[in-house]
């Protein structure tokens, strides 16, 4: 084998043009799949960081509670014994939050928004404050400076509201400024709060578009709750993933426990309404879910994506190995005598197949590390760099003010190993037909 391994060496070495030539065709498009793939990954931690700070734990005890039949709302009651039995039976648990839910219109003086309303304890929400970014002035208000003001963490005051950068746009806003929050109680009056702008954040893509954060107590004020109420626990574990796993030890000792829960419906808590009011029950019904269930809306982001991303590196691939094929087919012919040698000499078929498939292999591998890590490098060039995106539909998209690539290791094993895998396969054909070459007449071959 070390013998074929020379050869194959020599083989690329003495075809420099060819050799370069599609050396670096793989490589670019090594590259191009790396970067892909880096953006790819990018959104997906987009999504993950943006859902567990604006959307869910990483497992949420919510629930629905029937008046009647048909009517239902996203609350829970008795939160404290319902916090007991989680906090006893949470495997790897860090930390919980209550957030209450609402929606209403939130109206200024020259503009209103409708918006879902969550409200917080702020003394409780470490994780939180750390990733939620405040907006410099500039991106809500025309005119304004780089300057960032206001503090999130004002949210431990009373009748106050924190807004993102696009609904302060649209409401025409700035930090320091009163709004008022229209709702709906429960017995179907109408009932305001007039709070005011502490801080303004970026926005994080749609999820950020239809919410605002307030205290706990402006939404129990407009609601007239009491306290022993809430919208939904988020559970944070020291393992993100285990997440659903933990949601199903979290279900089982709920029942355990004597609470009555909704089967496991894999949507947001918003898209449930409909089902649940036209369910024949009254009372309180809890509902147990992951991060991943709370953002299922989303995930045709992804998957969009990365079938965009695999389809255009095939068509490329493919371009590719039709040029391996050529060139393969070239040069078994300008080698046919030298192959004719070899097998008069003693080398078997199987020897000639594995010779060519190895100068592929060879060709394919230094190609793909090589692209890969110039597509590494240029992501975490990128990255590094926050360039800020300006259309709101594509960061509607990437869930992001700024451009984000994310690289692992994993993603670069598996353009490296793919890649290459597919130069080896292009080269098949051409080698088997290079193996069955007769002596005789590869010998006496003439161009």
């Amino acid at each position: 084998m070390g013998v074929l391994v020379s050869i194959a060496l020599r083989n690329l070495v003495q075809s420099p043009g060819r050799t370069s030539l599609l050396a670096l065709a793989i490589g670019l498009v090594t590259t191009f799949l790396v970067l892909l793939m880096s953006l790819s990954l990018g959104i997906n931690e987009n999504l993950v960081n943006s859902a567990t700070t604006m959307s869910a734990g990483h497992v949420n005890v919510a629930g629905f509670w029937k008046p009647t039949t048909g009517t239902a709302f996203p609350i829970v009651t008795g939160v404290g014994e319902v916090r007991k039995v989680v906090e006893a039976s949470t495997p790897g648990l860090d930390y919980i939050v209550e957030r209450h839910r609402g929606w209403g219109k939130i109206v200024s003086e020259t503009g209103a928004i409708q918006s879902g309303l969550s409200g917080l304890v702020a003394a409780d929400e470490g994780r939180f404050f750390d990733r939620l970014l405040l907006a410099p002035e500039a991106e809500y208000k025309e005119g304004g400076s780089e300057q960032i003001f206001g503090d999130a963490r004002r949210l431990s005051e009373d009748d106050t509201i924190v807004l993102f950068s696009g609904q302060a746009k649209r409401l025409g806003v700035s930090v320091g400024d009163v709004v008022t929050i229209k709702t709906e109680t429960m017995s179907g009056a109408s009932n305001t709060a007039d709070v005011t702008v502490v801080a303004i954040a970026r926005d994080l893509g749609l999820l950020s578009s239809f919410s605002v954060f307030v205290p706990k107590s402006v939404v129990l004020d407009l609601y007239q709750l009491n306290e022993d109420t809430t919208g939904a626990l988020w559970v944070y574990l020291d393992d993100i993933e285990e997440s659903e796993a933990t949601m199903t030890v979290v279900r089982g000792a709920l029942l355990d426990a004597g609470f009555q829960l909704r089967d496991h419906e894999s949507n947001p808590f918003f898209f449930k309404f409909e089902a649940v009011q036209g369910e024949d029950w009254t009372g309180q019904k809890l509902d147990v879910t992951w991060w991943q269930d709370e953002v299922s809306f989303l995930t045709w982001v992804l998957t969009a994506f990365d079938t965009l991303s695999w389809f255009l590196t095939l068509i490329l691939v493919v371009i590719i190995a039709v040029g391996i094929m050529n060139a393969m087919w070239n040069a078994v012919r300008e080698r046919t005598r030298e192959v004719g040698t070899m097998r008069a000499i003693g080398m078997s078929q199987r020897r000639v197949l594995i010779l060519f498939l190895l100068e592929s292999l060879f060709l394919g591998l230094g190609a793909t590390v090589i692209g890969a890590a110039l597509g590494a490098a240029i992501a975490l060039g990128v990255d590094a760099a926050r360039i800020p995106v300006p259309s709101d539909a594509v960061r509607t998209i990437l869930l992001s003010n700024e451009l984000h690539l994310a690289v692992h290791p994993q993603s670069l094993l598996v353009a490296i190993l793919s890649l290459t895998l597919f130069t080896s396969l292009s080269a098949l054909w051409p080698a088997i037909r290079a193996s069955r070459l007769q002596p005789v007449k590869a010998l006496t071959h003439t161009e």
